[in-house]
Formats: C-alpha cells, structure tokens, sequence
C-alpha cells in the first residue's frame, strides 16, 4: 500500500488538507497526517481542527512513498520553518520520490531547493517563490519531474486525484473521480 505524509502546521488551509486526506483514503493510500508540534491538535486558518496521528519528527523518507503540503499562509510558513519537513523534502527529492504542494506551500518547497522550473500555486505567491516557470491558471495541476503543484482551495480534489492517478493507477482515479462527481477534473 502506498503511504503518503500530509504534515499539518497552525494556520494550514482546511479544505485543501481534508480534501487531500479524504480522496488518498478512498483510493486506499494510508495517509499519515503529521503535527509539527507535540500538540496532535492543529488549528487551521479558518479555526477548524484536526487530530494529527502523529509528530513529523517519527517519520523517515525510507518509509513514505510521497509527501504532500497543503497551504495556507500560517500553515506554508510553518511547515518551510520546520526542519524536520524540510530535511523530509530534500531526502526524498534526492531519491527521486513524489512530492506535493498546493496553494502556498509551493513556497516551501521552494525554500527546501526542491521546487522544480515548472509550478503553479496561489496568485501572488509566485511573487515570493520566483515569476520564471510559474504556469498560473493554465492547469489546475502542474507536475514537473518527481513535483505535482495546484492552485488552491477550489483545485484540491483535482490535485488529490492527480495523486491517486500517478500512485494507484488510472482505474482508481477514474472510480474515484465518478464517485466524487469530479467531472471538471481532467
């Protein structure tokens, strides 16, 4: 079975995370959801909260087969400050493993060097990563290499699908995708 890890920082976005947890779960990919701090509780940019399973610092690159950052402001900075998810990001850049971002989190991606020429993100937020390759509203999800980037909230469960697609297969995408009513994901 496939693992991926969706670290969480204070301040992530809400829709973004569970969305991406939610459609991972359904295409029966274990996602582990990793706090930044020993505090499992993390509270999201809009004041909701979720229960972590565990601390990121417990998680190897070895042992994931991708990594995906949601945004949200508060969340992206956290988690481009955390050690412990840059150190993740590089490990597995270096293995050539898949790794994720949307919305504001392509931003550390960047800060971790493993951001690829290739990428969208949140409109404006291109402006604190760099304007050369940022496809903006071209694609809901941009993938460049071992990176997959999407644009925000309304994006989420493309991109979490684009993730059951390149980990599961093209027959799990589409029984999700059907089940979802996501006919505007391509």
């Amino acid at each position: 079975m496939s693992r991926v890890l969706v670290p969480l920082g204070a301040g992530f976005e809400e829709i973004e995370a569970v969305s991406i947890i939610d459609v991972l779960r359904r295409g029966e990919i274990e996602v582990l959801v990793a706090s930044l701090s020993e505090n499992m509780l993390v509270k999201g940019a809009n004041g909701i909260t979720v229960q972590a399973d565990l601390h990121v610092k417990n998680v190897s690159a070895d042992e994931l087969d991708m990594i995906v950052l949601p945004g949200g402001w508060g969340g992206t900075h956290a988690l481009a400050d955390d050690e412990n998810v840059q150190n993740i990001l590089r490990e597995m850049d270096a293995k050539g493993k898949n790794i994720g971002a949307i919305c504001a989190a392509p931003f550390a991606l960047n800060k971790a060097g493993v951001l690829k020429e290739k990428y969208t993100c949140y409109p404006s937020v291109e402006e604190q990563i760099r304007q050369e390759g940022y496809m903006g509203d071209t694609a809901m999800v941009v993938e460049d290499e071992n990176i997959m980037t999407s644009r925000g909230p309304a994006t989420a469960i493309c991109f979490a699908l684009a993730i059951v697609k390149k980990l599961k297969g093209q027959e799990s995408y589409d029984a999700i995708k059907s089940g979802l009513l996501a006919n505007y994901c391509n």
